[in-house]
């Protein structure tokens, strides 16, 4: 069992891409399945399914984007808001990630969104993650 879950499946995601995976399995939740549909959402994977193996465990196929010459999409990804360490911004704080190339993925009481989408609806929140 992890502590952090979402740590878990960045974790996974970034071993996937390093080892040149075409696929990685995360055990399911609602908030890892969000943060997934934002990832395609914004290009960085290429599809997100839901599936239910054999035991009736529910799991989370991410399957991860190339270009031609086997370069990821996704340049990294980093965990900031951590259980031992929560990190929360007001609208007005909400962190460019380089410059605009990426994107901050914050919990907020409107849900799950993107830095851009919280900005527009001028809501703050818990920031999960960057990804560039």
């Amino acid at each position: 069992m992890t502590t952090d879950p979402i740590s878990d499946m960045l974790a996974r995601i970034r071993n996937a891409i390093t080892a040149r995976h075409q696929r990685t399995l995360v055990p399911a939740s609602r908030l890892k399945l969000r943060v997934a549909e934002i990832l395609k959402q914004e290009g960085y994977i290429a599809d997100v399914r839901e599936d239910t193996n054999d035991k009736g465990h529910k799991n989370i196929e991410i399957v991860l984007k190339y270009n031609r010459d086997r370069v990821p999409a996704l340049d990294g990804i980093r965990r900031v808001s951590r259980p031992g360490r929560r990190v929360y911004v007001k609208k007005g704080d909400i962190p460019h990630v380089y410059s605009g190339l990426g994107i901050s993925i914050l919990s907020t009481s409107s849900g799950i969104m993107t830095d851009g989408e919280a900005r527009k609806r001028g809501v703050g929140g818990e920031l999960l993650c960057e990804v560039w």
